[in-house]
């Protein structure tokens, strides 16, 4: 019976080291996890959120992504051309210009 308690007596206080350990593990990454879960919702570079888009501004980059697309599979005199259009008729004149160019 003395060993059989000499055995039990071992494992126990191999488990209460194991349990401190355990223990002091968890307490030093607790503040790592508040601190990344603090820094979840917050702003990211300099502070500043990004303004919100009226439907008016989104059209407006919608055309702006429109025209670039198209703008960029021209070729320089192409471009120049739909330039001229853009500055004379406005934007959505120039992408149909443009969109009917690049087919040539």
């Amino acid at each position: 019976m003395p060993s059989l308690h000499r055995r039990v007596s071992s494992e126990l206080l191999t488990l209460r080291q194991t349990l401190k350990a355990f223990d002091r593990s968890l307490r030093r990454i607790a503040p790592m996890f508040s601190a990344a879960m603090s820094m979840n919702g917050a702003p990211k570079g300099n502070g500043r959120s990004r303004p919100r888009l009226s439907a008016k501004g989104r059209a407006s980059l919608v055309l702006q992504g429109r025209y670039m697309g198209y703008m960029r599979q021209l070729k320089p005199r192409q471009k120049a051309q739909v330039r001229r259009i853009r500055e004379a008729k406005g934007v959505r004149v120039a992408i149909e210009r443009a969109k009917g160019m690049r087919l040539r």
